[in-house]
């Protein structure tokens, strides 16, 4: 019984996929006969594809513009702005290439004057952002004062941009914002400044080993090619099925006579049969669609399934890399007897020992994304229906598993770090750095209230909001270095640049966004580096004690700021 289920199934295995492939006579007869058949040459085909896939943009461009304004303008809009990010590719590569520059020397001198480019950075968003509240004011009051200027728009979006209501929203805004910022950099700039300390080891470890500041980008590449297997598959599954085809273009008035008793237009019919209706007619046997088997549903919820269980378990590894990577530098007692491949070496020692641990990991957030896929879908179903009982519910749901997805992509993190220390497992390796955190939380707690202050600004700061300070950090730099690259881009888009696009904003905008990745794609090496040294140091902490016995392995720099030394 065994053994014939055994061969059912692989049947069923190998006929999904002769299916989904092509066959070795195909590929040699569509060389040998089908191209020629192909109206044009191949780059009036590969310029067909690119008009296609203009268009798709397009479309989806237009459908962002129509979820804000029900307004006829809005396919005219989503073309003009594709045209527009078309036409100054130029500014945009440049854009990014300017990013990318500016983020890696960003990086390389934080290890000397990270306080001052820190500090500037915050100074920066806080300029930035006052500069955009003057802005919105100044052109809230010229729009006050004219309220019939929208009148003389040309289009949907540049009317939104010259109405006074627009800008007022704007305005407060940025206000916000801007207050927010400044409260935070008041009332943390003690705990910024012992932050900026630790971001100075980082960046030792960082300049270290170099190769690792590079990294990230092959992680990306490898989640590149993930999707786009991953489309591939869903382009073979969607031709996994029988091809439907329905009579089209049928002129009952017209038709004399027809083989086909009881014909009509959309009725069903075999492409390979004669309908034997006369010119008048007009009718065709069309294809509609390929109609799926049974189980292609569920191919396509295992190769969704898949996509994300790939996507997460690359950037596990890349965490992994990394916080080996930083873990030896931390953990050799002479920083200059680091190995020179050590990005290298943590790479083999993570494929070797631990694939297991990244895939039970990021098992775990694939599922908390999947049962959140189910709750987008079950909403978008739930809507025509209009219940506030089950909208209230669905929020509720989707705020919970927001959360847990957030929470457990924290614990994953900790448990990489923790398993490239110790090379435990995963639950192994979470539990301790739980329990690690949790431990020097509670310190805090029990500590008198004589030395609540110099006690906590040591340890407690650390454990408290350690990695909340170092990614608003990072963040305001992030911002620095997008703002600069765009102020930059529209100089040259508004005073270099001699041909006219419709929206000036519209290159800048995309050059933000570009940005913004590019940055989070260099920090994240950063950040991966300070919470490494971060959970090593309380590991050190506790460990050892400063005695010839058990020496600190933490940089003398660290020991000075948290009140440290060895005997």
């Amino acid at each position: 019984m065994g053994d014939r289920e055994h061969r059912r199934t692989r049947t069923f295995l190998l006929t999904v996929l002769k299916r989904c492939l092509y066959k070795t006579e195909d590929r040699r007869n569509f060389r040998s006969h089908r191209v020629a058949s192909i109206p044009g040459d191949e780059i009036s085909l590969a310029k067909r594809y690119l008009e296609i896939a203009k268009s798709w943009v397009s479309l989806f461009v237009q459908y962002c513009v129509g979820f804000f304004s029900d307004s006829y303008d809005a396919e005219k809009v989503g073309y003009d702005i594709v045209n527009d990010i078309l036409s100054s590719w130029k500014e945009i590569l440049l854009g990014i290439a300017i990013c990318i520059v500016g983020s890696i020397i960003y990086i390389f001198i934080l290890r000397w004057v990270a306080a001052i480019l820190v500090w500037l950075s915050i100074l920066a968003a806080i300029g930035a952002l006052a500069f955009c509240v003057y802005w919105a004011a100044d052109n809230y009051r010229y729009y006050r004062d004219n309220p019939t200027a929208h009148e003389e728009a040309t289009n949907w979006l540049q009317a939104e941009f010259m109405k006074s209501g627009t800008w007022l929203g704007l305005l407060i805004a940025f206000s916000i914002i801007l207050g927010i910022l400044l409260i935070v950099v008041i009332f943390l700039r003690k705990r910024i400044v012992l932050a900026i300390a630790l971001i100075k080891e980082g960046s030792k470890a960082v300049s270290s080993c170099t190769s690792a500041l590079f990294f990230p980008i092959l992680p990306w590449i490898l989640q590149l090619g993930v999707i786009a297997y991953v489309i591939a598959v869903a382009i073979y599954l969607s031709t996994v099925g029988s091809p439907a085809y329905q009579i089209r273009g049928y002129d009952s008035e017209n038709c004399t006579s027809c083989t086909l008793e009881n014909i009509r237009e959309g009725l069903s019919c075999n492409f390979n049969t004669d309908l034997g209706c006369n010119t008048a007619c007009q009718a065709v046997c069309k294809f509609i669609k390929t109609t799926d088997d049974a189980y292609v549903t569920y191919l396509h919820i295992f190769n969704g399934v898949g996509l994300f269980w790939g996507v997460f378990f690359i950037s596990a590894l890349c965490e992994m890399i990394l916080a080996s990577t930083f873990a030896t530098w931390y953990w050799t007692f002479n920083k200059s007897n680091v190995p020179f491949f050590t990005v290298t070496a943590a790479t083999l020692r993570t494929v070797r020992y631990h694939l297991g641990t990244l895939a039970f990991g990021s098992l775990i957030i694939t599922i908390c994304r999947i049962i959140r896929v189910i709750l987008e879908y079950i909403d978008h179903k739930l809507k025509k229906y209009d219940n506030p009982v089950t909208r209230a519910i669905m929020c509720c749901l989707k705020c919970f598993f927001w959360c847990l997805e957030n929470f457990l992509r924290f614990i994953n993190r900790n448990a990489y770090i923790m398993c490239a220390i110790h090379g435990k497992n995963f639950c192994v390796s979470a539990k301790n750095a739980f329990s690690l955190l949790m431990r020097n939380i509670l310190r805090v707690f029990v500590l008198d209230k004589v030395s609540f202050r110099r006690k906590a600004a040591l340890t407690g700061t650390l454990s408290n909001s350690f990695f909340q300070i170092t990614d608003f950090i990072f963040f305001l730099s992030k911002i620095a270095i997008v703002v600069g690259v765009s102020a930059t881009i529209y100089a040259i888009v508004a005073y270099v640049r001699t041909a006219e696009i419709t929206y000036i904003f519209v290159p800048v905008i995309f050059v933000a966004i570009c940005a913004f990745f590019i940055c989070t794609v260099f920090f994240k090496v950063y950040t991966m580096a300070i919470d490494t040294l971060f959970l090593c140091f309380l590991e050190d902490s506790e460990r050892n004690d400063g005695s010839p016995e058990k020496p600190f392995f933490m940089s003398k720099n660290l020991m000075r700021i948290l009140n440290k030394k060895n005997q």
